[in-house]
């Protein structure tokens, strides 16, 4: 039996780093480890993801900390700020192949907000090819290649990268783009066949830097349930530890909602 829950993620990130820099406006104090998150939201898998405030090779202690869990991806290419991971080489890499010789748990990388313009200039298709390729023969056994690709870049033709990606992790930046979910899912699942995909879900309206309203909140895990139930989508990502001990009415009703669904029966298909 497979359960949503089986197939629940934790976006996990450093405590506070959504707080630095400041701009996105979150309330309080951010404490909370990947670690921490995961028990708090009931999954035991997370990707492990870096930002400009952390952290930053050795990953070691990091992964440590997570070997408790079942699956771990570690970021390849982190948030879109970094630079000062990715010189001599392709982002963290070569620590993320050091990282899964270490912990078997670890069983992949992800490249955080790629489809940018920005990002896909600097690295073209061949390149991720040779990413993949390195990242299995490094960590001498299978390894899976993640992707974050976001609603605002729904119109970027994607097609060259994906035979190099085993997953596409989808994600709506703007809080207001979420009454377009369903057009925009359906999009990305016509453009990613055979693809394994997830829900990237945010808790907090980080485009606009304000609160996401409870509505738009259990719209969104109500609309990923209907599309896991019938199969069009895989799991859950949810972001992150960083805002979920902040008091957000947002984290309380996703604990309500996990509480109610997490451990339904997915259909087989």
């Amino acid at each position: 039996m497979t359960t949503l829950r089986d197939n629940l993620w934790l976006w996990g990130q450093s405590p506070g780093s959504h707080h630095t820099p400041s701009h996105y406006h979150l309330p309080g104090v951010n404490r909370m480890t990947p670690a921490e998150g995961c028990a708090f939201f009931g999954t035991s898998n997370c990707c492990r993801v870096a930002m400009s405030a952390g952290p930053f090779p050795p990953f070691d202690e990091e992964s440590r900390q997570l070997t408790h869990l079942k699956k771990v991806i570690w970021s390849i290419l982190g948030a879109g700020g970094i630079a000062s991971h990715n010189a001599g080489g392709f982002g963290d890499l070569e620590e993320v192949i050091r990282q899964a010789k270490q912990f078997p748990n670890i069983i992949g990388g992800v490249l955080d907000d790629f489809f940018s313009e920005t990002r896909r200039k600097v690295y073209p298709p061949e390149n991720i090819a040779e990413v993949r390729r390195r990242l299995i023969q490094g960590a001498g056994r299978p390894m899976e290649l993640w992707v974050v690709w976001y609603e605002r870049e729904i119109q970027v033709d994607i097609s060259k990268y994906l035979p190099s990606f085993d997953a596409v992790t989808f994600w709506t930046w703007y809080g207001q783009n979420l009454a377009e979910l369903p057009a925009n899912l359906d999009r990305m699942i016509a453009t990613t066949p055979e693809k394994r995909r997830y829900a990237g879900c945010y808790l907090w309206d980080y485009g606009n830097a304000k609160p996401l309203s409870d509505d738009m909140m259990l719209y969104q895990l109500e609309t990923y349930r209907k599309y896991i139930r019938s199969g069009k989508l895989n799991g859950i990502i949810l972001c992150s530890n960083c805002c979920a001990d902040l008091g957000l009415s947002t984290v309380e009703l996703t604990q309500k909602w996990l509480q109610a669904h997490a451990d339904e029966e997915i259909p087989q298909r």
